[in-house]
Order: structure tokens, then C-alpha cells, then sequence
């Protein structure tokens, strides 16, 4: 009688399933940013990741800390800041240091009005601790400029300032505790945001989101404001308002060679399709140099890359998210065409020019894959939200089929991008077991998630993805370490040195952390940059 094969060893599971853990954790991370999506309200994908933080700060707390440095998008390095500064009075001292640097650093790399509304929540949420009072010092004494963060972040500072008890330095106090004060500042942003009250010039002087609140209080005009307010907007600020001012028949000039690659794949999907005709050459420049631009910030060589792109009807997003996946696969077209040696995009309804791509019919991922295939590249990118519907699951067993029958060897990788969280499975939505499935929020993260995808597929050890996450966070710490005035948010400072907070993040953190890792690893930590070691499985 045959005898069964001995059961493996319980540390195999525990193992297996922390990895797992992670990796649905990480890669929802990636994807989930708390709003609609084409299948699921934002109740839904706001309920499910609420659940995923919960869940790995109470099991995984240190790995949880590290996340915050994986390349994860905006929304989520937020949540894990807020929650680890609301919890972990029993943390060790060694894990908090690492932490307080951790969250020092991420903060900083957030856009300052998503770090000062997570910094914020510390207050709705009643949090007060030192460790919180002091990273909110550290924070705001390490803003580059803080009369304009007082008037155009005028409600955050000052909730902050209560909340954190701090002595603002200079002239920010009385600008923001003395409203009626008829004095004048000697501080010029200062002086002509009082002078707003009174004088309706100095409103155009303002940043444009406050002055938007008091040109519409004093009624100004929306073209007048356009008009005298148009040099002082950031790029980000004129691409956002295009169609206003198109409307008002204000021409606002735009460099779409400074913004983000993402960005300018939405503002090019957001014309009529005429005028994308007619900009062609402009727009296609424009992708190609925000491209460019990315791979020169997250570096990135692959050999013979095929791209399947999903253009199917729920690739134009939801009312909060117009037309992110398509832009999203359009971006990524532009970035794997920088980055490859050869390059073929293959759409799921055939377009003869990717500038003029729009959202329609069903998703049928096999065709197109079917032709990458024939193509023979090295690596197949499929970029689809996961909901393929003509015929079903047909994708994955075409991917089974070609492992099984023509590439045992796997000589070509295929792995699958999507852009969008489903709540109800808590990760991006996969095709099968047969492709792995890594989230994206931009296309210019691209990079950073082929080289997470090795851990999606099944067949990286839990240790290789806890010194994956070590190699990050020393990373993300080395490049502020060298920041000059980056702050120490751990020390609470003596009373004389209020907000007087400066110098770099300690090196004894940075220490403590490559302490905690596998030794054998240590001295290679400082020297690997993460964002350059692309590995595709």
C-alpha cells in the first residue's frame, strides 16, 4: 500500500501565508486609493482597505511600517502614517526610531496638502501623543516655505499648531490667530493676504486656490481672475483648468513637457477627438519626453516587450476616476516603448493611432494576447482592470496552454497591471493562476511594480520579501539622510527649540534598521537603488 508524502512543516504555512498576507496587502496599496471605481463604489473599496490596514498593523507591524517606503501610491502611505502614529505604545524603542524616520520621510514625498490633511486626521481621531506632536513639528519645520503654506494652507497649519501646542515661528502666529489684525506684515505674502480683505488687486496675488474663495466674494470674475492669475498658477493648476478656461475664452498657455507622464495621458484623453488629431505631433512629443522623464527618475531596460492594453468600455473609469485606465494604458504604451529594445502594443480593439484611443465594446483579452504571443517577445504586459468578458477567463487559458505546450521553460514572462482595487476580492482583480497580477496607480510607477511582480507570482520566499521591504526603507531614509533639513521626529525638543527643528534624519535610524535586518545583507543596502533592480518573473 502506497504511503502518503509526509505534510509539510507548519513553519512552511505560517510562512506561506504571511507572505501571501503582504503581498495582497502591498499590491492593494498600489492600486486602492479610496474612490470609485467602474465595478464598486467608494464605500465598498473604502470598507475593504480599512480592513487590509487593520489587519497588518496588528499582525505585521514592522513590515507595515516598511510599506511605507515600497512605492506604494499617496493615499495609502497616508493611512499607514496616521496609523501608526495612533497606535504602538508597546512598540520597542528600536522599531518606534525606525518608524518616527520612516514616517518623517514619507511625509515629506507626499504633495504638502495630502501630508497636512493625514496630519490633520491625528486631531479627528483625538491622537496626541508625544511621538505625533513631535512629527508634526518635525514636519512644518521642514516646509521650505512657511508664510505661503499659512496662507494657502490656512486651516490645516493652524488646527496643527492647536493640536500640537507649537510656538509658530515669526509672523505666522498672528497671521493665523489674529484675523482682524489691521497692522501690517513685514512679510510680503503675508502683507498681501491681509490686504486682500480690503484691496481687491492683492487678491491676484494669492495663490490661486485662495484667491478662487475671495474673487468669488468679492465678484471678481472667473476670466478676469484667469487672466491676472494665470503666472503665478503651477503647471498642475493650468492643466486642471483648460476647460474653465476654454470657457471663458482665456488662452492659459501650458507646458505639457513639465507635468507627470499619467497627466498628460489624461489632458490628452480629455480632448475632442479633433483637436487630438490636430495636436498630434504636440501630444505625442509630450508623452514622449514625460516618458523619458520617468525612466530617468526609476530607470528601467527590458529586451522585446508586447504590450495587451484593455481600451473596453469600463477603461473610462467612474465619475470620480474619468478615464484613468485608459490613460493609465496609455501612459504605460508610451513608457515600455522608452524602455524596450523592440516594442509592440497590441490594443484590444485595434486603433491605427494610440493619441487618438477612446473606451469601447467588450473585453477580449485572448485575441490580442494570442498575437503578442505569436509576436515572441521576452515579456508580455497585460494591462487590464481584470474584467474580461468575451468569452471569460479566456486570457488564462491561453497563458496556461502556451506554459504548458510551446514555453515549459518560461523564456517569456507575462504578467498582469491592473489599475483598478476590487473591494470584494480585497486586491486587484486577477485573470488566473496561471499570470500573476500587480496594482498600479500612475503609469510612470511601472517600474516600481514589474520589480514587486516576482512576489505576486508565488515563488519568492517570505525572507526575500522582508529584505525586499528592508532595501526600500533604507533607501527612502538615505535620500532624506542627504536632504538638507530634513527633521528628527522622534526627540521631543526642549522647550527653547519650539519649531526650530532641523538637521537630517538620524543616522543612528538608518543604523538601527540595517541592524535589524539579515546581516549577510547589511552592507549591501546603502548601495542598491531598488528603483533600478527591474526583475520581471
Amino acid at each position: 500500500m502506497p504511503t502518503a508524502p509526509p505534510a509539510p512543516p507548519a513553519r512552511f504555512h505560517t510562512e506561506r501565508v504571511e507572505r501571501e498576507d503582504l503581498v495582497m496587502f502591498i499590491n492593494a496599496c498600489f492600486a486602492c486609493t479610496g474612490q470609485a471605481e467602474f465595478y464598486g463604489t467608494s464605500g465598498g473599496q473604502a470598507v475593504s482597505i480599512e480592513f487590509l490596514h487593520e489587519y497588518i498593523l496588528g499582525n505585521y507591524r514592522r513590515l507595515y511600517a516598511r510599506t511605507l517606503a515600497a512605492g506604494i501610491n499617496h493615499f495609502n502611505q497616508a493611512r499607514i502614517a496616521v496609523n501608526l502614529l495612533a497606535t504602538g505604545a508597546e512598540t520597542p524603542a528600536a522599531d518606534r526610531r525606525e518608524e518616527g524616520s520612516l514616517i518623517a520621510a514619507a511625509l515629506r514625498e507626499l504633495p504638502p496638502q495630502r501630508a497636512l490633511r493625514a496630519l490633520r486626521e491625528l486631531r479627528d481621531r483625538r491622537v496626541n501623543n508625544r511621538r505625533a506632536r513631535a512629527v508634526i513639528r518635525g514636519y512644518l519645520a521642514g516646509r521650505p516655505d512657511p508664510a505661503f503654506d499659512a496662507v494657502k494652507y490656512r486651516a490645516h497649519v493652524r488646527a496643527l499648531a492647536v493640536h500640537a501646542h507649537l510656538q509658530l515661528p515669526g509672523e505666522i502666529g498672528p497671521f493665523l490667530f489674529e484675523p482682524r489684525r489691521r497692522a501690517p506684515f513685514e512679510t510680503p505674502l503675508l502683507e498681501r493676504a491681509r490686504q486682500a480683505r480690503y484691496a481687491k488687486e492683492a487678491i491676484f496675488d494669492l495663490p490661486l486656490t485662495v484667491a478662487e474663495g475671495l474673487a468669488a466674494a468679492r465678484g471678481v470674475s472667473r476670466d478676469e481672475l484667469l487672466r491676472r492669475a494665470a503666472p503665478r498658477m503651477t503647471e498642475g493648476e493650468r492643466l486642471r483648468l483648460q476647460r474653465a478656461a476654454g470657457r471663458e475664452d482665456v488662452d492659459l498657455a501650458v507646458d505639457l513637457g513639465r507635468a507627470p507622464l499619467t497627466r498628460v495621458a489624461l489632458y490628452a484623453l480629455s480632448l475632442p477627438e479633433e483637436a487630438r488629431r490636430e495636436r498630434r505631433d504636440e501630444l505625442h512629443a509630450a508623452l514622449d519626453r514625460a516618458a523619458a522623464r520617468a525612466l530617468r527618475k526609476s530607470p528601467a531596460a527590458l529586451g522585446r516587450v508586447a504590450a495587451v492594453l484593455d481600451r473596453s468600455y469600463s477603461a473610462s473609469g467612474s465619475s470620480e476616476k474619468r478615464r484613468r485606465p485608459l490613460a493609465v494604458a496609455l501612459g504605460v504604451s508610451y513608457l515600455l516603448r522608452a524602455a524596450a529594445r523592440e516594442y509592440r502594443a497590441f490594443w484590444t480593439v485595434p486603433t491605427p493611432d494610440e493619441i487618438l484611443v477612446g473606451a469601447h465594446g467588450q473585453t477580449d483579452l485572448a485575441a490580442p494576447l494570442l498575437d503578442a504571443l505569436a509576436w515572441r517577445p521576452d515579456v508580455v504586459v497585460i494591462l487590464s482592470d481584470g474584467f474580461e468578458n468575451d468569452p471569460p477567463g479566456a486570457a488564462a487559458e491561453v497563458a496556461r496552454c502556451f506554459r504548458a505546450r510551446l514555453d515549459p521553460g518560461q523564456r517569456t514572462s507575462i504578467v498582469h497591471i491592473n489599475p483598478v482595487f476590487d473591494s470584494e476580492r480585497y486586491a486587484p482583480r486577477a485573470l488566473g493562476p496561471s499570470i500573476p497580477t500587480v496594482g498600479l496607480r500612475d503609469a510612470e510607477d511601472l517600474p516600481t511594480v514589474l520589480g514587486f511582480a516576482r512576489f505576486a507570482e508565488g515563488t519568492a520566499p517570505l525572507a526575500e520579501l522582508e529584505r525586499y521591504l528592508a532595501q526600500r526603507a533604507v533607501a527612502l531614509l538615505s535620500r532624506h539622510a542627504r536632504t538638507p533639513g530634513a527633521a528628527e521626529p522622534a526627540v521631543e525638543p526642549g522647550p527653547a527649540g519650539a519649531v526650530a527643528l532641523a538637521g537630517a534624519v538620524a543616522l543612528a535610524d538608518a543604523v538601527a534598521l540595517a541592524d535589524a535586518v539579515e546581516p549577510a545583507d547589511a552592507a549591501e543596502l546603502a548601495e542598491e537603488a531598488p528603483a533600478a533592480a527591474l526583475e520581471v518573473p
